[in-house]
Order: structure tokens, then C-alpha cells, then sequence
């Protein structure tokens, strides 16, 4: 369970040092990008091994028809991440397409998965998201963008995030985690 706390924590920490220490990671310059991309590798690593060696308790049963909801979150989440790469109409109506997919992501794992580790992983991930979001919007303001919409790039972006769930859940399954019950 350590490396799976320790990799949520340098995820967090990574990604929060440019808002909590804007001076800090000021100095660092464009160096400081090669460091936070190396802590964030690092962090990812942990957090795999970290959840796939994981032991604790159960903290809730899970009701298996809750996976359909779970699927929906997720595809949703990949749909954001797609829509906040090209541009969509939901990036002008949703601020923080990126960290909102995160959230979605998190809350639709937390519904079907019911041990610490899980917990600790998508609950941690959550509490980071939701975090962000917040220091941003203190920080920046709520992001207002308006890009040019077409219905191409809609059908497009549809599409790779419909492509890119399949990839996903190929992986899951691969990797022994069940998307269907």
C-alpha cells in the first residue's frame, strides 16, 4: 500500500507545485519541465505496482449493475480527454475538460470497486482533480475559450474516444480487470 500512497502523493505533488509554488517552479525554467515529466513517470509506475500488489479490506460490496454506469463514466472521461485535444463543443460549455474526465473516471471506478487500495487510488485521484480545479479557478479565473465547432470535427472526435474506450477496455481486460459482469 506504500507505493500505491506514494504514487498518488508525487502525482498530486507534481502536478500541484506549479500552483502551489508558482516562484519555485518559476526558477526552475524549462528544466522543470524534463523533472515534473520524470516524478509523473515515476508516480504512474508506483501507483500500477502499487495498486496490483495492494492488500486491505473491503470497504463496500459493489452492485454489479453498477458497471454499466461505470463504463458510461469512462467513456465519457475519454471522450473529455479527446474533446480537450480538438476542441469541441463541450469544451466551451464544460470548464477543465481534462480534470473533469479525471473525476468522472475516479467516481466510476470508486462505484465498482470497493478495497483500500481503490480508495486510496481513484479516491486519492479525485480529491487531486477536484483540487486542481479549485486552485485554478482562484488562481486564473473560470477558462473561457471559444474555438470554431464543426460537425467534422465532432463526428471525429466521437469516434477516436469510441476507438480509444475499445483500446482501453482491451487493456483492462488483459490485464484481468473485468469491464462486464
Amino acid at each position: 500500500m506504500g507505493l500505491l500512497i506514494a504514487g498518488v502523493l508525487l502525482w498530486s505533488g507534481a502536478h500541484l507545485f506549479k500552483r502551489v509554488f508558482p516562484e519555485s517552479r518559476a526558477k526552475l525554467g524549462s528544466a522543470g519541465r524534463g523533472v515534473v515529466a520524470i516524478v509523473l513517470a515515476a508516480s504512474l509506475v508506483l501507483m500500477f505496482l502499487g495498486y496490483r500488489h495492494a492488500t486491505g479490506p473491503a470497504l463496500w460490496i459493489a452492485d454489479p449493475s453498477l458497471m454499466i454506469v461505470t463504463n458510461g463514466l469512462a467513456l465519457f472521461a475519454v471522450y473529455l480527454m479527446a474533446a480537450s485535444v480538438g476542441g469541441t463543443w463541450i469544451t466551451q460549455k464544460l470548464p477543465h475538460p481534462q480534470l473533469t474526465a479525471v473525476k468522472a473516471w475516479a467516481i466510476g471506478h470508486l462505484l465498482i470497486n470497493g478495497t483500500l487500495a481503490s480508495a486510496v487510488l481513484f479516491g486519492g485521484l479525485l480529491v487531486w482533480a477536484t483540487l486542481s480545479v479549485i486552485l485554478i479557478n482562484r488562481q486564473d479565473g473560470s477558462p473561457s475559450s471559444v474555438v470554431a465547432v464543426s460537425p467534422g470535427k465532432e463526428v471525429v472526435t466521437g469516434v477516436a474516444a469510441v476507438l480509444a474506450f475499445g483500446g482501453i477496455a482491451f487493456i483492462h481486460i488483459s490485464l484481468g480487470y473485468p469491464i462486464f459482469v
